[in-house]
C-alpha cells in the first residue's frame, strides 16, 4: 500500500521537532525557522486539520543564552538550562503565533504522567480541550524535575506516546537528516533516505546507529524506535528533513519525503499500549512451561499456579514482566497481587487463594486483557483479537 492510502485523511497531526532543526550553525534558536514551522500549522489548521507540536530546544536555549564555555552534562546542570531555556522556547512559538493573532499553550510532561491512570487520561483530555480552543499544545518533557525513573529520555519517545495519548492519525518526527539512509552513520549526508519501511526490524534498528550531536539527546535509534511504538499502535509515521520548506504539508500531501513507516494492521488497544509504553516495570514473574504455552499460544490469564519465583517488591495494580525459565521477557501486565501475596499462593490453583490469604481478590494474577504479549526482540506482539 501507498503511503498516500495512509495518510490522505490524516486530521490530527503529532509533529515532533528535534533540536538542531530549530536551532543555527551557532547553537541558537532561530526565529525564521520558527516562523516557517508555525506558517505551516496555521495554514493546515485553517484546513481543518489539529496539530500538536513536540518541540525539543529547552536545554540547546539555555545553553546559548548563558554562553558557558564547556558542554555541560549532569542532570543538574542540564536541569538549570531546561529552565532557563524553556521560557524563550515558549517565547518563539509565541512570537510565530502572534503574526495570526493564534495563542500556544505550554504542556509538560514526564513519564510518570503518563503511567498513571487519571493523570494520563487528564493530559488526554486538556490536550483534546487545547485542540477544541485552536490552540496550539506545545509538549515538551519536564526536564526541570526529571530523574531516571520518570524521564522518557528523549523526545521522540515522548512524541511517540503522545501520538497515542491523543489518537492522532499520524507522527512526524522532523530532523536534520533527509529521513532513514541506507548508509546512516557513515557521514553520508547527500544520499536519498528509504522511502518506505513496511516494519521495523532489528536490522533497520542496527542501521539507525549514530551520535545525537551535541546539543540534542536524541538521534536517528531514538527516532527509529519513536516509529515503531507509534506503528504498533497502529499510527504511521514519517523521519522527515525539518528544514525542508512546506514539508510538513508536503507528507500529508502524500509526496515522497522522507521515510515513511507503515503501521502495522495488528494494533495494540490503546489500553495494551498504555500498559507496554507508559507504565514502569516495578517486578518479575518467573512462569513455567505451561504458563507461557497458555498466555502466549492460547491467548489465557496468567494463574497462579503457573507461577514459579517472583522477582522485585510490587503492590496490586503496577505492571510487572513475566520471564520465561530461560529469562526471556514473554509478556507483561497488570497484577491483581502485590509480590508478598503472589510468593505465598506461586504454585497453587487459583481455588485455594481464599483459604491461603483470607481473601481473594481475582481468579487471576494477570487477566488476559491487562496482558500484552512480548516478542523475542522485546517488542509488543498484537492479536487480532484485540
Amino acid at each position: 500500500m501507498e503511503r498516500s492510502a495512509y495518510i490522505r485523511t490524516a486530521r490530527r497531526i503529532v509533529v515532533k521537532i528535534g533540536t538542531h532543526v530549530l536551532t543555527d550553525d551557532r547553537g541558537r534558536l532561530a526565529t525564521e525557522i520558527f516562523d516557517s514551522v508555525i506558517d505551516e500549522v496555521v495554514r493546515l489548521s485553517e484546513a481543518g486539520k489539529e496539530i500538536v507540536i513536540v518541540s525539543s530546544g529547552a536545554i540547546a536555549a539555555g545553553r546559548a543564552l548563558l554562553a558557558p564555555a564547556h558542554q555541560t552534562a549532569s542532570i543538574p546542570e542540564k536541569q538549570a538550562l531546561a529552565a532557563i531555556g524553556q521560557t524563550q522556547l515558549m517565547g518563539m512559538y509565541q512570537q510565530a503565533l502572534d503574526r495570526y493573532g493564534k495563542r500556544a499553550a505550554q504542556v509538560l510532561l514526564t513519564r510518570d504522567d503518563l503511567g498513571h491512570r487519571r493523570r494520563y487520561l487528564n493530559a488526554r483530555n486538556t490536550l483534546f480541550k487545547l485542540l477544541q480552543f485552536s490552540v496550539v499544545p506545545v509538549v515538551n518533557e519536564n526536564d526541570t524535575v526529571m530523574v531516571e525513573e520518570i524521564k522518557f529520555g528523549d523526545n521522540d519517545s515522548l512524541s511517540a506516546r503522545v501520538t497515542i495519548l491523543v489518537d492522532a492519525d499520524i507522527l512526524i518526527l522532523l530532523t536534520d537528516a533527509p529521513g532513514l539512509c541506507a548508509r546512516h552513520g557513515t557521514g553520508v549526508r547527500d544520499e536519498a533516505p528509504i522511502p518506505f519501511v513496511q516494519e521495523v526490524t532489528p536490522d533497520l534498528r542496527r542501521l539507525a546507529r549514530g551520535p545525537s550531536g551535541l546539543l540534542g539527546t536524541g538521534g536517528m535509534a531514538t527516532k527509529i524506535e519513536a516509529a515503531r511504538i507509534a506503528t504498533e499502535a497502529g499510527h504511521p509515521a514519517v523521519i522527515a528533513d525539518g528544514k525542508r520548506p512546506n514539508v510538513i504539508t508536503d507528507i500529508l500531501e502524500g509526496r515522497q519525503v522522507g521515510t515513511f513507516f507503515a503501521p502495522l494492521e495488528d494494533r495494540l488497544s490503546h489500553k495494551k499500549h498504555w500498559i507496554a509504553y507508559s507504565l514502569p516495570k516495578k517486578g518479575e514473574l518467573v512462569l513455567d512451561d505451561g504458563a507461557v504455552r497458555a498466555i502466549v499460544h492460547k491467548g489465557k490469564s496468567l494463574l497462579s499456579s503457573g507461577v514459579v519465583e517472583v522477582r522485585g517488591r510490587f503492590d496490586s495494580g503496577e505492571m510487572v514482566a513475566c520471564l520465561d525459565r530461560d529469562g526471556i521477557e514473554r509478556a507483561r501486565g497488570i497484577t491483581h497481587y502485590s509480590s508478598q501475596e503472589i510468593l505465598r499462593i506461586a504454585g497453587k490453583q487459583s481455588g485455594e487463594i481464599e483459604s491461603i490469604l483470607g481473601y481473594r481478590i481475582q481468579d487471576e494474577v494477570i487477566h488476559r486483557d491487562e496482558l500484552v504479549l512480548m516478542t523475542r526482540q522485546g517488542t509488543c506482539q498484537a492479536r487480532r483479537t484485540e
